[in-house]
């Protein structure tokens, strides 16, 4: 790699103790050499997207951050648990205000997906939903390996992913997509 690769890491759970939150830290760990992965500014507090406030106000400017860390980023890591065997409602609507902005931040972007769940497909649906929804809004989702964690209570412990094959696996998929954004570098 020509240049150091910066990547951005979006969770699709607010909730601090998650699985997705450990999955997400434990991938930002093991960034390989040439990748920096750093969190996204949260966006918990962004409002309800409304066309009707769009049009009234613009786009508020809580989302502006998370806006430009995805222009500034060459990638993106999206790590999200499955809700209702979809996208969470939280990160879905986070997408539908950075697809609302002139300049759509994440169009041509490499998209990479990681999932951890309790059950035994482990956000398999959402990821499906997600690159349904990352090429709606022309952004490039990465394909294989891809990294789904089935049985997480079982394989998280004192907050940290403990399974070594998911580990492997993790460093399997980031190598890939350092590759893949250098292929598809805009």
């Amino acid at each position: 790699m020509a240049d150091n690769l910066n990547v951005l890491a979006i969770c699709g759970s607010l909730r601090k103790g998650s699985f997705n939150r450990m999955l997400m830290n434990t991938s930002i760990g093991l960034a390989p050499a040439g990748m920096t992965i750093k969190e996204a500014p949260s966006f918990g507090q962004f409002p309800i997207y409304n066309f009707d406030d769009q049009q009234a106000t613009g786009i508020p400017k809580e989302i502006d951050a998370l806006n430009d860390a995805i222009k500034a980023a060459d990638g993106v890591l999206i790590v999200s648990p499955e809700y209702n065997w979809s996208v969470p409602g939280g990160l879905k609507n986070a997408i539908d205000w950075i697809s609302r902005y002139k300049e759509v931040s994440i169009k041509d972007k490499p998209i990479c997906i990681q999932s951890a769940a309790p059950g035994l497909l482990g956000g398999s649906r959402m990821q499906y939903h997600l690159r349904m929804v990352m090429h709606s809004i022309d952004a490039v989702p990465f394909g294989k390996p891809e990294v789904i964690v089935n049985m997480a209570a079982s394989k998280f412990a004192d907050g940290a992913l403990k399974d070594q094959g998911a580990i492997d696996l993790i460093k399997q998929q980031l190598a890939a997509f350092a590759k893949f954004i250098e292929r598809h570098k805009v």
